[in-house]
């Protein structure tokens, strides 16, 4: 009958909370709270040398770590496992060549980059954390600022590389093609969007399908032991596209207010 639980209905999502600049001694970060969901995610420019089979680009690495305060469960190394799931998940939704302009982030091809380190934290679980993960690190992505390089060239031919030391000389990185996951769980007959704990709990099978803000599928994977017919796959893919649009403007919307306020923005951090 379209109706959830807690009133939504199937393909609604809980009130999400996003905050930008968060953490002070990074590139970017944000902090995204969806419904119980608390994720932080900070982002560190630093430099490195390109990858051997792509000298003329420079390169993101995801780091996920599960905070034991999070859920008892992650206590000790309870959420190792987990931690490398969700990283191996983002660096499969992230090998899209079009969703960064990795290119930007060469300095001197086959000697210099910019090697992004994307740092995730769990802070709190309460449900759909691969879709908060990836809302929290579009926004820090769209947040972090790299500070402008000159390569230096002396008479010897010896490269020198000077970083400017002004806070807004800095290159931002286009987001506009970053995907967002939107994970739709089967329950019953029906698939429904941002589970809850309890609605988790009774799904057997869920799509994880990352989406452009122009509606383009990036990847697609399938969790849980249970089955999906065909004909419910491509119902899901649609659900994901059509979600995962509204999910990218009402994102892009908030993250624009912010920079519009600029340094006049109240920040509420981690006491709010």
């Amino acid at each position: 009958e379209d109706l959830r639980v807690d009133g939504r209905g199937c393909e609604d999502y809980r009130c999400a909370e996003v905050e930008t600049d968060v953490v002070s001694n990074t590139s970017g970060s944000a902090r995204v709270k969806l419904g119980q969901t608390d994720i932080l995610v900070g982002v560190k420019a630093e430099m490195g040398t390109p990858k051997l089979e792509k000298p003329d680009e420079g390169y993101l690495e995801f780091f996920v770590d599960c905070s034991a305060n999070a859920t008892p469960e992650f206590e000790g190394r309870g959420g190792e496992e987990l931690g490398t799931e969700i990283a191996n998940t983002l660096y499969r939704v992230f090998s899209c060549e079009s969703s960064v302009d990795l290119k930007s982030l060469c300095i001197n091809p086959r000697e210099h980059c910019w090697v992004l380190y994307v740092d995730v934290l769990l802070l709190e679980c309460g449900g759909n954390l691969l879709d908060a993960i990836s809302i929290a690190v579009k926004a820090a992505l769209f947040n972090t600022r790299i500070p402008k390089v000159r390569v230096l060239e002396d008479e010897e031919g010896s490269k020198e590389i000077e970083l400017s030391d002004d806070p807004y000389d800095c290159i931002r990185l286009n987001v506009d093609d970053v995907p967002c996951i939107v994970t739709l769980s089967k329950i019953g007959y029906r698939h429904v969007v941002d589970a809850t704990l309890q609605e988790e709990a009774c799904s057997l099978a869920s799509l994880l399908i990352s989406v452009t803000s122009k509606g383009a599928l990036t990847s697609m994977k399938k969790v849980g032991k249970g089955s999906l017919d065909p004909e419910s796959i491509f119902e899901m893919m649609e659900t994901g596209k059509r979600v995962g649009k509204s999910l990218h403007i009402a994102l892009q919307k908030i993250l624009d207010e912010e920079e519009r306020l600029g340094t006049s923005r109240q920040k509420v951090g981690f006491l709010g």
